[in-house]
């Protein structure tokens, strides 16, 4: 779980607002959106859209660039509304939340994991797609008594390829974070409560693995990891409160880059506390990525701009899609985030060296099939 204290150089520039709420299907917020390239080349965003009486729905928005930094988005309409069981409540604060997609060649197919909010609280649901139009929804996960796991889960996130699970099993990899009960402490308010009990045991990121001989037998299979990893605890440094996975990961030279959130309590004046939410890096190892090979020490972004300071829930930067943006350099990225969760912004993240080679396996064997191109 422990990280690599040696400098990268982490270039950021806010890019501004990327989207807005417009109608009565948004009233509450358009934010933290997925983003995938569709099999033509095209950028799409899957915002989660949240209508009046907290009811979300994942969107669909295409993006075209523009000249310079700017970009154009067209909303395309939804790829999943309030329909199964795990995803209605029938009072509100329900709906399909915060997806994140990944296409997976070597299934060829398009993964979507989102929270389903139900009476029964929030789950991981997953669905599937061969174009990243047109959804078809595989379930809820459902992890082994043995794990001794939370049933109320979020933060989901799939890796783009097989890797090795803890076991040494071919598998498919998913970012989970468990939400995990904080027993209260005698005199000490929820906030002390949390951080009186020692990191491991605080809401944190988990990945869990399916073997891929089973998901190619069945899909159905996703629902069914069979083991899950504590990778990556709250932090001294920052992010003390919790820590969740962000962006569905991308490859670069030393592995697995993602963007995560970190939490933080702010003691306010006259009492209380306000809770931050903040972008940090992380890399992982390529072939075994419950291995970190890297964890930025300080958040890379932390709320500053009037949007991320007031909104529907005030103060958060909650990072959810990385954009890898080859036109503009090999380690140059676009990452969408959630503004205050009620609008969506785009900051770039630009990463000017490498790790030494000492720290990170150079010997990644892919699937063999490439995933769509940016198209020019």
């Amino acid at each position: 779980m422990k990280g690599t204290t040696n400098p990268l150089d982490i270039r950021i520039t806010r890019l501004g607002v990327a989207l807005e709420p417009a109608g009565d299907l948004e009233a509450e917020g358009t934010l933290n959106p997925a983003a995938t390239l569709d099999r033509e080349g095209n950028l799409l965003l899957y915002p989660r859209d949240v209508a009046r009486g907290n009811q979300s729905r994942v969107g669909i928005v295409r993006v075209d660039y523009k000249e310079g930094d700017a970009i154009e988005l067209k909303r395309l309409g939804f790829a999943l509304e309030p329909q199964a069981p795990y995803e209605i409540k029938g009072a509100g604060g329900e709906g399909c939340e915060d997806p994140r997609v990944t296409y997976i060649a070597a299934l060829g197919l398009y993964l979507i994991a989102y929270t389903g909010y139900s009476s029964a609280g929030p789950r991981i649901a997953i669905a599937y797609s061969h174009d990243g139009y047109t959804w078809h929804r595989v379930g809820t996960v459902e992890f082994p008594r043995r794990l001794k796991l939370h049933p109320d889960d979020k933060d989901a996130a799939f890796f783009p390829e097989p890797v090795l699970s803890p076991r040494g099993v071919l598998s498919i990899a998913m970012y989970h974070r468990p939400m995990v009960p904080t027993p209260m402490t005698a005199g000490a308010d929820e906030i002390q409560s949390v951080l009186a009990n020692a990191a491991r045991a605080r809401q944190s990121i988990r990945i869990a693995y399916t073997p891929l001989e089973e998901v190619l037998k069945d899909i159905n299979a996703l629902t069914r990891p069979t083991e899950s990893r504590l990778v990556m605890a709250p932090s001294s440094d920052w992010g003390s409160v919790k820590v969740g996975g962000g962006a569905a990961p991308v490859r670069i030279k030393e592995g697995w880059l993602s963007v995560y959130h970190g939490v933080d309590a702010i003691p306010k004046p006259g009492g209380g506390y306000q809770m931050r939410y903040s972008a940090g890096l992380v890399i992982h190892d390529a072939r075994q990525p419950h291995r970190i090979v890297y964890r930025s020490k300080a958040p890379i972004l932390v709320p500053s701009t009037k949007e991320e300071l007031e909104g529907t829930v005030n103060c958060v930067v909650f990072p959810t899609a990385v954009v890898p943006r080859s036109d503009l350099g090999e380690r140059v990225f676009d990452v969408y985030y959630g503004m205050a969760d009620f609008k969506i912004g785009r900051f770039r993240l630009e990463l000017a060296n490498v790790l030494p080679e000492r720290m990170w396996r150079s010997d990644r064997r892919g699937s063999g099939k490439k995933a769509p191109r940016t198209r020019k």
